[in-house]
């Protein structure tokens, strides 16, 4: 559990710079570069996420059990985790009406994978990482919500193309994910039963 701890404190402390120091995240990138400054977040980040998928490998196995999810929990986190893809997806399409809701659509694609994952398991490495991920995102969206408040950030006007494009590229994401790739990345198929 050691390991799975260390990679969330590296992954999600640095991706908490901006919510607890901003000043500071904003000096940084003015004495080192912009360059400088994504390149080493982005392999500080990389090692703190190989940290995490090793260590919650080794530990969700032997973690003892802290509660066990209610009957049709599966079925409620398979239904959450098409909201996140679909929030997800938002991201990539800023004029979607889905980004215009929300605003800021990957933290709240975390917030409810956290979320969704915290319904279907109950050992106590889920808890530490999916309980970590919902937390964060829960803290970066009041940050950023401040953030765009203070700043006086105007979003773009949705259109339906965007949404559209959203939706459909929400699903595939899903649809992979379901179908596909988290039977092939992590070992367990959401459908399966």
């Amino acid at each position: 559990m050691a390991i799975l701890v260390l990679g969330l404190i590296i992954f999600l402390g640095l991706h908490s710079i901006r919510i607890l120091a901003e000043s500071g995240r904003e000096r940084a990138i003015a004495r080192i570069g912009d360059g400088p400054w994504k390149g080493i977040y982005s392999l500080l980040s990389a090692i703190g996420f190989v940290l995490i998928v090793w260590g919650f490998a080794q530990a969700r196995y032997t973690a003892p059990t802290l509660w066990t999810p209610v009957p049709g929990a599966r079925h409620v986190t398979i239904a959450l985790m098409l909201v996140s893809m679909l929030l997800l997806a938002a991201y990539l399409f800023k004029q979607s009406h889905i980004t215009a809701w929300v605003h800021h659509p990957m933290v709240w694609s975390v917030a409810v994978f956290g979320l969704a994952h915290l319904i279907a398991n109950g050992s106590a490495a889920d808890a530490v990482l999916f309980g970590a991920f919902l937390v964060w995102a829960a803290a970066d969206l009041v940050s950023s919500y401040a953030r765009d408040h203070r700043d006086g950030v105007v979003y773009p006007e949705p259109n339906v193309s965007a949404t559209i494009g959203a939706v459909v590229v929400g699903l595939v994401f899903w649809a992979l994910l379901a179908f596909w790739l988290h039977y092939w990345l992590f070992g367990v198929a959401p459908l399966a039963g």
